[in-house]
């Protein structure tokens, strides 16, 4: 495993961390049991994995609390929790600054720690970047200031609004939505580099799409079941573009998750795991390298072929 740095005042975070939504009971996908939970964490811990991205409605809270009672006994200092604020434990959507501290103090006692490295508001309404016209800012600067948090940031999905939350806030972390089929996020890295600002990439695989396991005759009953039937068509073509450009179909998912590890200013990238078998695979990721020209190849597919199509999340 490779380390990166993340934020300051943390140790340097593993490539590849833990995604945990999957831990918790009906968390929108499969569930798993308590012992199948703390048997991926441990794992996760063998494979040196030392980040671990939580939120507070994973499982309605269960999802946190597997993973502090997973992670109990494990060395705080060892490991880097990052935990986030808007959605609820109770399934509902809370944006208000006056909010925060209490969403933290729940995920604190859930978690069984006394703070966590970083708290994001959870993929907020877009005007809530704006460090300008919120009073969410200022309260989470004075969780810095109390320990409760070493840093703060958001989960987005677009440039602009990563632009947005770096020129109005003391933001150090964000979580972006990015992956060959969704570039736009992109064009903040360099200015994130510059700032120091530790980048999460989530959904590195487009909700499976890139694990080559999909065709247009797919279907779906869980939550991507918002797709309709030619935007499965759509992807299932840009994705068979994607492995020509690789050349094969061969282990897609490690090349797609070593895609987003090829570029610098990434921290770390949480891919799905919902079996040790999967975890194995996304941790061997780390060990492929794309080539310059190949990234340049998947670049220009983006711009040319698949930015204009606006696909739906």
């Amino acid at each position: 495993m490779k380390y990166k740095k993340y934020i300051k005042d943390t140790i340097n975070i593993s490539e590849i961390g833990l995604g945990a939504w999957q831990l918790g009971q009906n968390s929108g996908w499969k569930s798993m049991t308590e012992t199948e939970a703390t048997q991926l964490v441990h794992k996760s811990l063998d494979f040196g994995i030392n980040f671990f991205d939580t939120a507070p409605n994973y499982g309605h809270g269960t999802g946190e609390a597997r993973l502090g009672k997973a992670l109990k006994g494990v060395d705080r200092s060892k490991v880097v929790i990052n935990t986030k604020f808007g959605h609820t434990h109770t399934g509902t959507q809370n944006y208000n600054a006056n909010y925060i501290r209490e969403s933290l103090e729940g995920s604190l006692k859930r978690l069984q720690v006394d703070y966590v490295d970083s708290l994001i508001i959870h993929n907020p309404p877009s005007e809530c970047f704006d460090g300008n016209k919120n009073d969410h800012y200022e309260i989470l600067d004075r969780l810095i200031d109390e320990g409760k948090i070493k840093a703060y940031g958001a989960s987005l999905d677009t440039y602009d609004d990563m632009k947005l939350l770096m020129n109005t806030t003391n933001s150090k972390v964000m979580e972006v939505f990015f992956n060959i089929l969704h570039q736009d996020t992109l064009r903040g890295f360099e200015q994130a580099q510059k700032e120091e600002v530790g980048i999460i990439v989530k959904i590195p695989l487009d909700s499976g799409w890139l694990t080559g396991k999909y065709n247009a005759e797919s279907s779906f009953n869980d939550i991507r079941s918002r797709w309709s039937k030619q935007d499965i068509e759509t992807r299932a073509n840009l994705v068979n573009k994607v492995k020509a450009v690789f050349g094969t179909d061969e282990n897609l998912a490690q090349k797609a998750i070593a895609f987003c590890l090829a570029y610098d200013a990434v921290s770390t990238v949480i891919p799905g795991n919902v079996s040790i078998e999967q975890l194995t695979s996304n941790v061997q990721s780390a060990d492929i390298s794309i080539s310059p020209s190949i990234i340049k190849e998947l670049e220009n597919l983006y711009h040319t072929e698949i930015k204009k199509r606006n696909l739906p999340w």
